[in-house]
């Protein structure tokens, strides 16, 4: 038996390709049965010379050199954006976070929520309610007024009088309570200096041409060294329109042909300084300071003598106290107890001791010139309940 083997690689010469298609036609055939190419001008376009356009450079790289190039390019990116990101500081507050299992960390930013804070309310003062008043006999709006510090009108407005302020006897009246107004505090206390430099008269001058500093001191009998140095001046030298203050209470003395005894004074009134003409306290609390300024050194024994009259007690209670000092602290005993407001009147003079009673009491006389006087009104407001202990 034979066994043929047929080889359907064999070439046959009598059969050819289709270009396009690739289906094996005959040699002879001119048009192919599959896709209808035309095969003789397939051919013809073989024998054209063949235009090859210019190919770029290729490069052929391995698979681990393309990896390292990847891996170098990374790496220098990331160095570009470590260096910007250190050279550009984070806004105030924020903060950088760094993402975890990254090859390059990206930063994030958190900002953090500005607290704004609240202004607070300031504390409202509330009016507080009318004192209920009985007309007395010879009471006036006036007198009534001025015992509860507040003024003539507010009684008016208040109680619906006429303009005149028309009251009888036995009428019932709505006194406003007046605006409580803060009480100087312990710090307001002036030292000595403060206190002679108040008291101190002085004038101001402005230097006009052809003026000296010689020439002024001589006109106001003051001498160069005080008015230097009263005005910080490092020299005598001085300009047209400078100004300059003149201490009038530093004049020297007017010499004399002989020098007479200083004869003992009569002071001039002390020169009251606190509390304010017409102050107001109004707590239990509060601490009154009378102050004054000095006028000059005393004698051993010399003193001021310090009164101090309540005008709406019934028998205008008085009190004299004597000190060295040139202050005075109202005893608590003169505090009104009666819830309404007390109107106190006081003043300064200087009284030298000439011996003692049967009692050892000292006995003073009067040895200058009373102050001015000044009042202060002196309540505690209803509810009050602050003490001195």
């Amino acid at each position: 038996m034979t066994r043929i083997i047929m080889n359907q690689e064999t070439n046959n010469p009598k059969t050819k390709l289709c270009p396009v298609c690739g289906t094996r036609l005959n040699q002879s055939a001119t048009r192919c049965l599959v896709c209808g190419t035309e095969l003789d001008s397939v051919a013809e376009s073989k024998k054209s010379p063949e235009v090859r356009a210019k190919r770029l450079p290729e490069i052929t790289l391995s698979l681990p050199a393309a990896l390292g190039i990847l891996a170098l390019f990374l790496i220098l990116a990331a160095a570009a954006i470590f260096f910007i990101l250190r050279e550009t500081p984070p806004a105030e507050g924020a903060e950088i976070t760094p993402i975890a299992g990254s090859a390059t960390p990206s930063p994030t930013i958190t900002i953090t929520p500005t607290v704004t804070s609240t202004a607070t309310q300031a504390p409202t003062w509330t009016p507080l309610p009318p004192i209920e008043y009985t007309v007395k006999s010879l009471d006036s709006c006036a007198g009534i007024a001025a015992s509860f510090g507040v003024s003539v009108q507010s009684i008016i407005l208040e109680n619906n009088l006429s303009a005149n302020c028309d009251i009888f006897e036995g009428q019932a009246l709505s006194i406003p309570q007046p605006t409580p107004t803060a009480s100087p505090q312990p710090t307001a206390t002036l030292s000595d200096a403060e206190k002679t430099e108040i008291a101190c008269e002085t004038i101001n001058y402005e230097v006009e041409a052809n003026d000296t500093l010689s020439s002024i001191a001589d006109t106001y009998d003051v001498s160069m060294a005080t008015i230097r140095e009263y005005n910080g001046m490092v020299n005598d030298t001085v300009y047209e329109g400078q100004p300059l203050v003149i201490p009038l209470c530093l004049r020297e003395p007017t010499p004399g042909p002989t020098p007479t005894p200083t004869q003992l004074p009569p002071y001039p009134g002390p020169n009251l300084l606190l509390p304010a003409d017409g102050a107001s306290f109004t707590s239990s609390a509060d601490t009154i300071t009378l102050q004054w300024a000095a006028v000059g050194e005393l004698e051993g024994n010399e003193a001021y003598a310090v009164t101090i009259i309540d005008l709406t007690s019934d028998d205008d209670q008085t009190i004299v106290e004597y000190v060295t000092d040139t202050s005075f602290i109202v005893p608590d005993s003169l505090m009104p107890t009666d819830g309404k407001p007390h109107i106190f009147r006081w003043s300064v003079y200087i009284v030298r001791q000439v011996g003692t009673d049967d009692e050892d009491e000292n006995n003073w006389e009067t040895a200058g010139n009373k102050s001015d006087e000044r009042v202060f009104s002196w309540f505690s407001i209803a509810g009050d309940t602050t003490s001195d202990n």
